[in-house]
């Protein structure tokens, strides 16, 4: 499975940056916000469409306000929109 959109990419690409850098596995991560450590897998990949209630239980399990999550997802965001995968830079 691909991922739904750039927008869930970036979002994704943000719980995960933020659940490494407090040094917690996904299995770790699902344990403390009482979801499923396959479910943290997809939306990491972009591929899951996470809920309200699930984007605060994260939130929460990361010691961050959720608009954390999504701040980082709209810089992320920003940065693939200027710079989308597979975009070829000028030659020479």
């Amino acid at each position: 499975m691909s991922a739904r959109s750039p927008a869930h990419l970036a979002f994704g690409q943000s719980i995960r940056d933020l659940r490494r850098a407090r040094g917690l596995s996904q299995e770790a991560l699902a344990l403390e916000s009482g979801l499923d450590r396959s479910y943290f897998g997809g939306i990491e990949r972009g591929e899951r469409n996470v809920s309200l209630t699930n984007v605060f239980k994260i939130a929460a399990a990361l010691g961050v306000p959720a608009s954390e999550i999504h701040l980082r997802a709209e810089a992320l965001l920003s940065a693939i929109r200027q710079h989308p995968p597979g975009a070829r830079g000028s030659a020479g």
